[in-house]
């Protein structure tokens, strides 16, 4: 069974190695161990994160939390996509969306014939009214990312037609210019990460993976500079803490590299 870096939980959760310590040290997810001791999750786990985060925003008592979240992951058979789920809170109960049904993930009851959106975490309910059932929306996303290991052209195929139907799909683009990166594109990636940031704003992720992308390309100015900027929207990015102590050493501004470098290790070993 595949399992996920603290890296892939970034790239695809959006949460930063602080956020995503902190949910592991609170105890909502039990990731295993690698050969270097490194954290290797499962794929219930980042369902795990992504409603456990979604629910600590929502306010939910963090034994509910628990209690929930335990009870979902027996439930949670593997093929489910991380897209096919939504979890949030409706007073203090965790409820799941899986297609059409709805359930309480503590009891497992069901919810009949209401219609549920999330909403900054929160699930917002309402008594469904008949319609005409809309036409499906393909998932290009979620299609990219399981096309990624076994099929990268297809991947980058299926991440530019997820931008072309969601601009505003921060992790689509961060994703797509990564793979045309470590592809040997780079010329490709920072066109995709300049066009991204016109459609999205400064992003933390996709600014540190331009910043990399940068000093492959050998402009270390703006290098510094993404990852400067990264660092004003998530200050718990601790690989671009330690990327700004490189650079920092190599421009002879020891001080500042000191600074960056014991910001990586306090965000590492917590």
């Amino acid at each position: 069974m595949r399992s996920y870096s603290v890296r892939d939980v970034e790239r695809v959760l959006r949460l930063s190695r602080g956020t995503t310590r902190g949910l592991i040290k609170a105890g909502f997810v039990k990731p295993a161990r690698g050969a270097r001791r490194e954290y290797r999750f499962s794929f219930q786990d980042l369902i795990v994160l992504r409603a456990a985060r979604a629910l600590i925003q929502a306010k939910v008592p963090a034994r509910r939390i628990r209690r929930s979240l335990e009870s979902l992951r027996h439930k949670l058979p593997a093929s489910i996509p991380l897209s096919g789920l939504a979890i949030g809170a409706v007073g203090d109960h965790v409820v799941v969306r899986d297609g059409e049904k709805r359930w309480q993930a503590d009891s497992g009851q069901y919810l009949l014939a209401l219609d549920m959106t999330l909403q900054d975490g929160v699930l917002q309910l309402a008594e469904r009214k008949p319609a005409a059932e809309p036409a499906p929306v393909h998932d290009w996303f979620a299609q990219a990312l399981t096309l990624e290991s076994s099929d990268p052209d297809a991947a980058l195929r299926a991440y530019r037609l997820a931008v072309d139907a969601d601009p505003r799909n921060a992790a689509a683009w961060t994703n797509l210019g990564r793979l045309l990166h470590e592809r040997g594109r780079k010329r490709e990636a920072d066109e995709v990460y300049r066009r991204a940031a016109k459609n999205i704003g400064p992003d933390p992720l996709l600014l540190f993976n331009h910043g990399v992308l940068l000093e492959d390309l050998g402009n270390s100015a703006a290098a510094l500079a993404a990852y400067t900027r990264a660092l004003e929207g998530d200050p718990n990015l601790a690989d671009c803490h330690y990327n700004l102590a490189r650079l920092y050493e190599a421009l002879g501004k020891p001080q500042r590299a000191i600074r960056h470098l014991g910001q990586y290790r306090r965000l590492v070993s917590h």
